[in-house]
């Protein structure tokens, strides 16, 4: 997917339709000609669905269409005949789609699983036909009930990728890199802060068929939890990983000092991100010879306590296969 064609922020205009009207009909025949009431009820309007769909990975089908109306129900007929409901619409979006009252953005329900269907508007309930308002006083009721009007409303769509994995670091540590390298995934990469825009996703093909979902979510800066740079606008894609993987390039002046940088910008957006697994990948590590590399393991090892940590190299292929595994076993 490139970064053009993903969209996780949508304002989308959706009406219900409205219930067709009871029947007010007196049934008539050649020999009877003062039948009793025979009005048939009205259908009712049609609803607006959203739908799961795993195939789906972003919003950007409604950057086309944006207003949506499903049919009326029709009117009931003659000998207590119904109404056809109102044809629903359904609307499919991807794994991770909350809803949200555009007006309140008060958070109406969220989309996590493949084929869910959620009712995000109904229909108008079909009024009722003359037939059920006879009594014995009143045989001939010359009325009958109005469908009730549909629903309307704005709704924001709001997409939190659904990824096993979500790489974290600063501008330019290399997770567009690693990404095309694990996956089949083809990122915008250059030597440049903020080449990833939009996350990007990719699937892990790992041994024996196993395969896990990772996510490329744009750099963090200091200040991220706050808004600055690109902030609220990817922090809410980690919120759906169940693991996330730091990358520090090696060649950075404090490998651990920038974790806690990191760790602290999530802390600050929602605590409760600290509850997942991590995973500490020094890139860039063809750079350094083995004397190098015991340096900083030591150095790492003492300032990250538990927290696991490895040296790759997407250019080089280095801990590559070691990476995939340790993430399939954290994942699992």
């Amino acid at each position: 997917m490139t970064e053009g064609n993903f969209t996780d922020y949508v304002k989308i205009y959706a009406a219900s339709g409205k219930g067709g009207a009871g029947s007010m009909h007196l049934h008539r025949e050649k020999f009877v000609p003062k039948g009793g009431p025979d009005g048939g009820d009205g259908g009712r309007g049609g609803h607006i669905i959203l739908r799961g769909n795993k195939h789906l990975w972003t919003l950007i089908h409604f950057k086309f269409q944006q207003h949506f109306r499903a049919e009326h129900g029709e009117a009931g007929g003659a000998n207590r005949s119904f109404g056809a409901d109102g044809k629903d619409i359904t609307l499919e979006v991807p794994l991770g789609t909350i809803v949200k009252d555009a007006e309140t953005e008060e958070v109406l329900f969220e989309i996590t699983e493949d084929g869910q269907e959620v009712i995000a508007l109904r229909g108008g309930k079909g009024g009722l036909g003359n037939w059920h308002f006879r009594t014995a006083t009143n045989q001939t009721p010359r009325y009958a009930q109005p469908g009730l009007p549909g629903e309307e409303r704005e709704l924001l769509l709001e997409l939190k990728v659904l990824a096993d994995v979500g790489f974290v670091g600063f501008p330019n540590a290399g997770k567009s890199t690693l990404l095309s390298i694990i996956t089949s995934a083809k990122p915008k990469i250059g030597d440049y802060p903020f080449t990833t825009l939009k996350p990007n996703l990719g699937i892990v093909q790992n041994r024996d068929y196993q395969s896990f979902v990772v996510a490329d979510i744009p750099g963090i800066i200091e200040g991220a939890a706050e808004g600055r740079g690109l902030g609220h606008y990817f922090l809410r894609h980690i919120e759906r990983n169940s693991v996330l993987l730091f990358l520090i390039p090696a060649d950075s002046p404090d490998i651990v000092a920038e974790y806690h940088i990191l760790l602290n910008e999530l802390k600050e957006y929602n605590p409760e991100l600290l509850d997942k697994d991590r995973l500490i990948a020094i890139s860039k590590a063809d750079m350094l010879d083995d004397e190098l590399t015991e340096a900083i393991r030591q150095e790492v090892a003492a300032g990250l306590g538990d927290t696991p940590f490895l040296f790759i190299s997407s250019v080089a292929g280095k801990g590559i296969q070691q990476l995939k595994d340790k993430l399939w076993e954290m994942i699992q």
